[in-house]
């Protein structure tokens, strides 16, 4: 019975910035992008939730 493609786990898609390029297919940059730009997203929540806590610790040490 032939193993199908589906069947098997998927490689984790991973990133290494200024790696060779070349050898992706347009597919695997896509999935790159879609990926890079969730890590974008996931970075500034982090960096707005820590502006917030920062100013409300400002303002509460201010008081």
């Amino acid at each position: 019975m032939p193993v199908e493609d589906d069947d098997r786990p998927r490689k984790k898609i991973s990133h290494e910035i200024g790696q060779d390029l070349s050898l992706l297919s347009v597919e695997e940059l896509t999935e790159r992008i879609t990926l890079l730009k969730s890590e974008i997203d996931r970075l500034q929540e982090a960096a707005t939730k820590k502006r917030a806590s920062k100013e409300a610790a400002n303002i509460f040490f201010k008081s």
